[in-house]
């Protein structure tokens, strides 16, 4: 897809209004930052940002068995799941790699909402669609529906402000999520975020964005909301440790190496992968994902050869590569997130980043970089 063919979302004219610079992600025209990145990513730590993540797709399976197509097609067990409770579950192949990673709803039992990332909509739209055949009805409501994430430690503060406050969305346990009225708009509110925060995101309908969205940046100005673009959404997911699918995750990492073995529950039943990850299972990873610290002065990034120091010069093959860094704008440090042998995974392990033909070191540390204490 050009840059002509990308999509708008319906908040493409609130991000252009505020003067955001604006980048093609995933197919879309969406907002990269607006005051600068550190400055957005400091806002949500300390006060709350607003996000506009409209991007991602939003599958909906409804029926008698709905809940046992969701169900074979994830990882986590969702059969534990109660009415207006969620859950974080990776999808697998047979091969047991990562088809994406998700959050599902289970709204009634017969009525199941599953949100995917927006560069895997098409491949997850069709992979639930063929499930459903003959079993529930699938509908793809993803141009129908908008998503804002209202993120950071005084988010709840923000929704308070509004004209018709939801008392009731303020007791939402992480993880749940319950139907509501913001902004004189029909909604549906959810304790879950990807900031390493507390907050919602909140969906509601595509042509309802616009007003929900200006209402929460009126109402929570005097306590500091701020519009946040993808720039610092993807730093403030990197200081928390979350994984991004095409960075941490892909068709060529299985959840289990990537420290997302806790979202794979074998004992649940079959599910698609499962054998594959069995025999993953019985034998130790040859490699897993750690987090990182940059020793030397260096900046490691997406793609960033990872080498063993102990290996002779000229350098051989890299050991490793990194997922995702920056600078942590909240710890203070260079960080990175990349994959090593399992013999070099252990805290405290020194290695080597290729930082453009420059090999920087780096020390593996304890994750997540950031974790939010109240």
């Amino acid at each position: 897809m050009s840059d002509a063919d990308a999509r708008r979302t319906s908040l493409y004219a609130e991000h252009v209004a505020l003067h955001a610079r604006i980048v093609a992600f995933a197919g879309w025209e969406m907002p990269i930052q607006y005051t600068g990145i550190v400055d957005e990513h400091h806002a949500v730590r300390t006060a709350a940002g607003l996000f506009d993540v409209s991007h991602m797709g939003e599958l909906r399976l409804r029926g008698e068995y709905a809940a046992q197509v969701v169900d074979y097609l994830v990882t986590n067990d969702t059969k534990h799941l109660v009415d207006g409770q969620a859950v974080y579950t990776c999808a697998c192949n047979e091969r047991g790699t990562v088809l994406d990673d998700l959050i599902v709803y289970r709204r009634t039992q017969e009525d199941w909402l599953v949100v995917c990332n927006a560069s895997n909509r098409r491949k997850m739209s069709d992979h639930f669609a063929r499930a459903s055949v003959d079993h529930c009805d699938f509908d793809d409501e993803s141009n129908e529906t908008a998503l804002v994430a209202l993120q950071g430690p005084r988010a709840f503060e923000v929704l308070a402000q509004l004209s018709d406050p939801d008392p009731a969305v303020a007791s939402l346990a992480r993880f749940h999520f319950r139907d509501a009225t913001l902004a004189g708009r029909k909604c549906t509110v959810s304790r879950t975020g990807y900031t390493g925060e507390d907050g919602v995101e909140i969906f509601c309908a595509w042509d309802d964005a616009p007003a929900l969205w200006r209402a929460l940046l009126d109402g929570g100005k005097p306590l500091g909301v701020r519009p946040i673009g993808l720039g610092a959404r993807d730093t403030l997911r990197l200081e928390a440790c979350l994984s991004l699918y095409g960075n941490e995750i892909d068709e060529t990492t299985t959840p289990l190496e990537a420290g997302l073995g806790w979202t794979v529950k074998m004992g649940k039943g079959d599910f698609v992968g499962r054998e594959a990850l069995l025999r993953t299972q019985e034998r130790p990873p040859a490699r897993k994902l750690v987090g990182f610290v940059m020793v030397g002065k260096g900046i490691a990034r997406h793609g960033y050869a990872l080498r063993d120091p102990a290996a002779p010069d000229p350098p051989s093959p890299p050991v490793g590569t990194c997922t995702s860094g920056s600078p942590g704008p909240t710890v203070g440090k260079n960080i990175g997130l990349g994959y090593l042998p399992t013999a070099m995974a252990g805290v405290g392990t020194t290695f080597l980043v290729d930082c453009r033909g420059k090999n920087v070191e780096a020390v593996v540390t304890k994750t997540p970089f950031y974790k939010r204490t109240q």
